[in-house]
């Protein structure tokens, strides 16, 4: 990946670097979007929407990840989120995911930031597998987990949209099975 002393992890395209309390407007911006929200469990105030920026901080602190904010390089301009968040921390899962705005949405950004991501997983934090869920209607999101080599295992509610999700598995690399790594030896 290319070299950027602003950035923790970089692409060709995109620059990951920690949320900080200045974030609120960028926050604001991506989960305050009705487009992004209906997806993810919205709307959301402007108070909810400091909580979670407060949460990604405390992730961040307590276990090295968060949603990272994702920037597109050229411009340093604010693009969405993307990172890991725990899963089933026993068992060294974590869940990806990745929030862009709509502005940014077709370009091919989801499936380059989650790629950066899966590499950090497993490189940086040695996790066992990555768990990801997608909203029903959300076929972008399906497209990117597919291409990116998650394996369709099962459906499950997802409480914030009151909505059945679908929901993959990435295994680390010579790993071959979802089920001890997301339901554990005794299932």
């Amino acid at each position: 990946m290319p070299d950027d002393p602003k950035y923790f992890i970089a692409t060709r395209r995109l620059g990951f670097r920690r949320w900080r309390e200045a974030d609120l407007p960028l926050a604001l911006s991506l989960w305050g979007n009705a487009e992004v929200a209906r997806l993810i469990g919205g709307p959301f105030t402007p108070q909810v929407v400091a909580e979670r920026l407060r949460r990604e901080m405390e992730l961040q602190d307590s276990l090295g990840v968060q949603y990272w904010p994702i920037f597109l390089r050229a411009a340093d301009q604010f693009a969405g989120c993307c990172g890991l968040r725990p899963y089933r921390p026993e068992n060294g899962v974590y869940e990806i995911g990745f929030h862009l705005l709509p502005a940014v949405w077709n370009k091919g950004l989801a499936q380059e930031a989650a790629g950066a991501v899966i590499d950090f997983a497993f490189r940086s934090i040695a996790a066992n597998g990555l768990f990801a869920g997608h909203h029903p209607e959300n076929a972008a999101s399906r497209h990117v987990l597919e291409k990116l080599g998650f394996l369709y295992t099962h459906e499950e509610l997802y409480p914030p949209t009151a909505r059945m999700h679908r929901c993959y598995f990435l295994p680390a690399p010579g790993r071959n099975s979802a089920d001890t790594c997301i339901r554990g030896a005794s299932g």
